[in-house]
């Protein structure tokens, strides 16, 4: 019988997930017909979307705010148009603040539902981990940490190792990519992640654009790689590098950031799934994150674990600097690199501490055996 799904995803890297998730999906149900919220990856896997959310990105308490009349609008269509459809299942994927909500909603109307790639209970306290049981039939987890903290008798949930496995894989080797935008093959190269956020790149790439010129001044052969998210408007990356005088060797490049990365000898990056990808490709980074004054409060009092970065997570230990609100200025994060680059065996500590952060996210796979799960559920 044909099935009918639903796939409800947020931001680029929920997009990514997601589309790679769908095209898993058409193998046992190769004529199945996939509805939904997300970005272009997912359009470009076939998937009939009501509304991009992709472009409604936003972090943080007050940003959300100020979405909020657009997002009760799509939350009510979205509502609408799954009730109307009666669809076989409901795959949400990750963005809690959205998915959340919506699976109350559908809980009430019996409409059955996957999550795919779990919120992130373990930092803001397990008081959603009671909604989540009592509503989701079925969840799916990206570390095996989490499969231990739902694990229930009366919870159906299952570790399907990390996607970003799949995902990063870069095509060009360091030296190829250096000599296509001209850069020196045995000069250092910093690479700028600031972000795939248009509110995450106007606040972090002035800070990081500020911190490679003092890097530059210190370590005067040093070239820097700006990666930009497909997410965000080539002119905003621009605007922000106009501001500054910048004295030091530069390129932008468009949507290659698996690349940038493998050219790059260390990388300033924004907390988030980046820091994931930048470990997977296995290279030394600070981690940088920066919110409005009165969202970093708010999170204060809502964060429950030490660490903000991913890769700090994963490990259970700060293997990599974070340079967080007050901190990421461009002369803290300046010393900060100053200080890890400088120190061969601390180098080379982060880069086998990222390599077991590696090893923990399982073995390539993940969207195949996530696809696998929701065929058996759904039989």
């Amino acid at each position: 019988m044909e099935k009918t799904l639903v796939v409800i995803a947020g931001e680029a890297s929920g997009d990514l997930h997601a589309a790679r998730l769908v095209e898993e999906l058409r193998v046992p149900y190769p004529s199945a017909r996939f509805y939904g919220l997300g970005g272009e990856k997912l359009r470009a896997a076939g998937v009939t979307l009501w509304h991009d959310l992709t472009q409604l990105a936003v972090v943080g308490f007050i940003e959300i705010l100020r979405n909020y009349g657009r997002f009760k609008r799509i939350f009510d269509d979205t509502l609408g148009k799954i009730a109307a459809l009666k669809p076989d299942a409901v795959i949400l994927v990750d963005y809690p603040g959205f998915n959340l909500r919506l699976v109350r909603e559908l809980k009430k109307r019996g409409i059955r539902t996957v999550y795919f790639i779990s919120p992130q209970v373990w930092a803001w306290g397990r008081g959603r981990m009671a909604l989540i049981r009592s509503h989701v039939d079925l969840m799916l987890v990206l570390f095996r940490f989490e499969e231990e903290l739902y694990r229930d008798d009366a919870f159906n949930v299952t570790w399907v190792g990390h996607p970003l496995l799949d995902a990063v894989r870069p095509s060009k080797t360091r030296r190829q990519l250096l000599a296509e935008v001209g850069f020196e093959d045995r000069a250092p190269v910093v690479g700028l992640l600031p972000g795939s956020r248009e509110r995450e790149v106007r606040s972090l790439l002035p800070v990081m654009l500020g911190a490679a010129q003092r890097i530059h001044k210190k370590y005067p052969r040093s070239q820097f790689l700006v990666c930009r998210a497909a997410t965000v408007a080539r002119q905003l990356y621009k605007d922000a590098i106009d501001r500054f005088n910048l004295e030091f060797p530069y390129k932008i490049l468009d949507d290659d950031t698996y690349n940038g990365v493998e050219a790059s000898d260390a990388v300033l990056v924004a907390s988030g799934t980046a820091t994931l990808e930048t470990a997977i490709i296995n290279r030394p980074m600070l981690i940088l994150y920066r919110v409005s004054l009165l969202t970093w409060l708010m999170a204060k009092l809502c964060i429950r674990i030490p660490y903000i970065g991913l890769v700090n997570v994963v490990a259970g230990r700060k293997v990599v600097p974070e340079l967080i609100q007050f901190d990421a200025t461009p002369d803290k994060v300046a010393v900060a690199f100053g200080a890890l680059w400088d120190d061969a065996a601390r180098l080379e500590a982060t880069r086998s501490a990222l390599a077991a952060v590696r090893a923990s996210l399982g073995t390539p796979g993940a969207s195949r055996r996530a696809a696998e799960a929701i065929a058996s559920f759904l039989r």
